[in-house]
């Protein structure tokens, strides 16, 4: 990926420095692509080609020198159907860079899959007498990588004969493209009783996780309204029944909450607009506004740019220049050591076949500048906590389909007005865990009445009293 450290001047707008980049990586399909840059507070912003860069207040708070850094702004619902191979290379990148940060979780038997793809584009096909064993480990494809995956990886590398890098990096965004987390852009917020969101923007719509778990998902056709005051984000959403529902969430501040509606705005702008009603296309997003503010995305949309004439794509006689990865000491294994099939998953007994080889993880990040949106994302985009509890917002995995029990939520009628007149939130399905609630009531007063049993019998037959209560 490409960085730039300095400007030719502060009045120059967005676009100038955008059209640099697009011609120095000899981009045409530019509109997925934008530049990122980083605040004092390790919030991350895209770069505005309708404002100067003087008015990129959190940029020049930051140097000089500036630092922005080129990524993929859109993810394309479908990465195969880019009309050049150099986009196909450059979000073959991105995605790789995702994986390998933690930002993209997929299964072991993917991540192998993924990564023979890899070898294939960076070595081509299997040769044993150049590929010795263990040459897989001179790349890191995941977090954590282990040395099974390797061995995985090496023996679907052997299947690939044939692939050109071109053919490799298709086959790989094919099987990317597939993962529930491919193109989420993901921002924090809180719901009720200070719970912890995250609201995800992809092509397809706004997805919404807790505790790793997906507890709501809008398509972009079924939202009507996006607008924050203050800290409080609201997302109207038309349901089946014709009624408007509001979600309300809370950002951390008023900086994140602005910045989280513009990038729905222009995820909505790009995804969701067809391209044959631009006179309607400002009335419609002028509803986007919020307090005053008013922000419009400017470039062209997903659908203008798979349906304009006006550029033949893909030009002829392309040539593309391949940057090779960052590679390791390969790895190796003491003398001595255990078979491979003895390696137990903790890694923790005696039997283990001790590694020497860099931690991909931390050899990797030490390398990325504390401040720099690559290392924000992968903090704010890879939220999943092992440690942290897996239940979602609902009890029964059945229950996950349905729409999520935010706060805040009103529902209105089509004319626009809310149905609670008093202005007080109306929870959703309220009536519906009624009857779980008075079951459970019934169950605390059975246990309630269990202990105040006379404190001279035993423990033992307490727990027998309360055994045949609860029966």
């Amino acid at each position: 990926k490409s960085s730039v450290n300095s400007f030719p001047q502060k009045s120059t707008k967005g676009s100038v420095v955008l059209g640099y980049v697009f011609r120095h990586l000899n981009l045409v399909e530019i509109d997925y692509f934008g530049l990122r840059y980083c605040d004092r507070s390790h919030q991350t912003y895209w770069l505005d080609p309708a404002k100067s860069l003087a008015e990129h207040k959190e940029l020049i708070n930051t140097g000089p020198p500036y630092t922005l850094y080129f990524g993929i702004k859109f993810y394309a619902e479908d990465p195969c159907k880019l009309k050049e191979e150099i986009t196909r290379y450059q979000f073959f990148l991105q995605v790789k860079q995702d994986v390998l940060q933690g930002r993209l979780p997929c299964p072991v038997n993917t991540a192998a899959q993924l990564g023979a793809y890899i070898i294939q584009s960076e070595l081509g096909d299997y040769d044993p007498y150049k590929h010795t064993s263990g040459y897989v480990s001179e790349y890191r494809f995941v977090p954590d990588q282990k040395e099974e995956l390797e061995d995985a990886i090496e023996r679907i590398h052997k299947t690939l004969m044939g692939q050109v890098p071109a053919e490799a990096e298709v086959n790989y965004l094919g099987v990317a493209k597939s993962l529930e987390m491919y193109g989420v852009d993901l921002h924090p917020v809180y719901g009720e009783n200070k719970s912890e969101y995250f609201l995800g923007l992809t092509p397809v719509g706004v997805v919404v996780y807790k505790n790793k778990k997906q507890v709501g998902k809008y398509f972009w056709p079924r939202i009507t309204k996006v607008h924050f005051k203050e800290t409080q984000f609201e997302l109207r959403v038309l349901g089946k029944d014709c009624n408007e529902t509001s979600f309300f969430f809370e950002a951390r501040n008023k900086i994140t909450c602005k910045n989280l509606w513009k990038c729905c705005v222009e995820h909505h702008t790009f995804f969701r607009v067809p391209e044959s009603e631009p006179n309607s296309l400002s009335r419609k997003f002028s509803k986007f506004g919020s307090i005053g503010y008013k922000h419009r995305y400017s470039g062209r949309t997903s659908l203008q740019m798979t349906r304009d004439p006006s550029v033949q794509l893909p030009r002829p006689d392309q040539c593309i220049e391949r940057s090779r990865s960052k590679t390791y000491p390969k790895r190796t294994q003491q003398t001595g050591s255990k078979n491979i099939s003895q390696i137990t998953a903790n890694g923790e007994n005696e039997g283990t076949t001790k590694i020497i080889a860099p931690s991909p993880v931390k050899s990797f990040k030490k390398m990325k500048n504390e401040n720099s949106p690559e290392t924000q994302r992968s903090k704010t985009r890879a939220p999943w906590d092992e440690n942290g509890p897996q239940s979602g917002l609902y009890n029964s995995p059945s229950d996950r389909s349905k729409s999520p029990k935010f706060p805040y939520s009103r529902r209105r009628n089509p004319s626009g007005g809310s149905e609670n007149e008093s202005g007080q939130p109306i929870r959703r399905r309220k009536n519906q865990n009624s009857g779980e609630d008075s079951d459970l009531k019934q169950r605390r007063r059975s246990r309630s009445r269990c202990n105040t049993s006379s404190g001279s019998e035993s423990e033992n037959s307490n727990r027998e009293h309360r055994k045949k209560r609860n029966r």
